[in-house]
């Protein structure tokens, strides 16, 4: 049936597709678990990370970052087995350039989180990282939930990064600076992500994009990748960390982006700093002071706002 609009013309209700219809109500459930699903990657993200630490003993942070990659790489391509394909399920550039691309700022994100971690503690790094998402999230956000909760996420990340970090230490400095420019390159993985996410085929393009990475990044970390390579504990121990800290947080993020804005994932992204001060605490014994407890709630109060219920717009 037709519905007049207010210049009294003819407005057409927009048909719904079977497709359409099925997705919606998978969209809302992704909506309702995301909370739960990034906590879990969360965790598993940095469990991983944590377990990189130890190989920094046997290898600089760059080798062991680009060994991440590398395997994950490896670990994706088994899973996945497919070639960069369109709808048509024929091999597409337009898809393995989008991949590539993708891939670049995810390498680079990874490179400098690990040259980050190299200097500072695992959850201040996170926090000064998690900037990057919140300036995403205010750039493409609407209203004022979008507003508060990057404010409380803002407030809850500098009280967790900025307690006890000594700028005058060079050593801390060019951690703190690692752990920005790791967060610029977040906020474009989440950019470029969601794009691929929405494409449809997000999990193969993962699988493309860290196997561009590991291509483009060779050269940055496997010169000195030789002592993680020859020892079969330290190797195994790399692929672990491949797919606790990058297959299975990011083959989650895939799945969670195909339903979100940008912006909300970016807010819910807060999660992150949370979790890395957790994992710190419990693997690293890295044990958080009051401000980085009241950092928590601050960003614990971000995310209710950013996963409550939506007022729809007037049209």
């Amino acid at each position: 049936m037709a519905e007049r609009g207010a210049g009294g013309g003819k407005r057409q209700k927009r048909h719904v597709s079977g497709w359409e219809q099925q997705e919606q109500p998978a969209a809302l459930r992704r909506n309702r678990w995301a909370p739960a699903l990034l906590l879990g990657a969360g965790i598993s993200q940095y469990v991983g990370a944590s377990l990189a630490v130890g190989l920094f003993a046997a290898a600089p942070a760059l080798a062991v970052g680009w060994g991440r990659i590398a395997g994950a790489a490896i670990l994706l391509l088994l899973w996945r087995r497919t070639l960069p394909r369109d709808s048509n399920e024929d091999f597409s550039w337009r898809v393995l350039g989008a991949a590539a691309i993708f891939g670049l700022a995810l390498g680079a994100m990874n490179l400098t989180f690990y040259l980050a971690i190299d200097r500072i503690p695992l959850g201040t790094a996170v926090s000064l990282e998690y900037l990057g998402p919140v300036v995403l999230a205010v750039a493409t956000g609407r209203g004022w939930k979008t507003r508060l909760g990057a404010a409380l996420a803002i407030g809850g990340v500098f009280l967790i990064s900025w307690a006890g970090v000594d700028l005058g230490d060079a050593d801390v400095a060019a951690g703190v600076t690692a752990a920005l420019a790791a967060g610029a390159f977040w906020a474009l993985y989440i950019w470029l992500g969601r794009r691929v996410a929405v494409g449809g085929r997000g999990l193969d393009s993962l699988a493309w994009a860290m196997t561009v990475a590991a291509l483009v990044y060779a050269p940055l970390g496997v010169g000195d990748f030789a002592p993680i390579a020859t020892n079969l504990r330290s190797l195994v121990l790399m692929l672990a960390v491949a797919a606790l800290s990058s297959v299975l947080p990011y083959g989650v993020d895939q799945i969670v982006m195909r339903s979100l804005r940008a912006s909300t994932f970016a807010l819910l992204s807060s999660l992150l700093p949370a979790t890395s001060l957790l994992v710190g605490l419990g693997v690293l014994r890295q044990v958080p002071n009051a401000a980085e407890v009241l950092g928590l709630i601050a960003i614990s109060a971000a995310v209710a706002l950013a996963t409550s219920p939506q007022v729809p717009e007037s049209s």
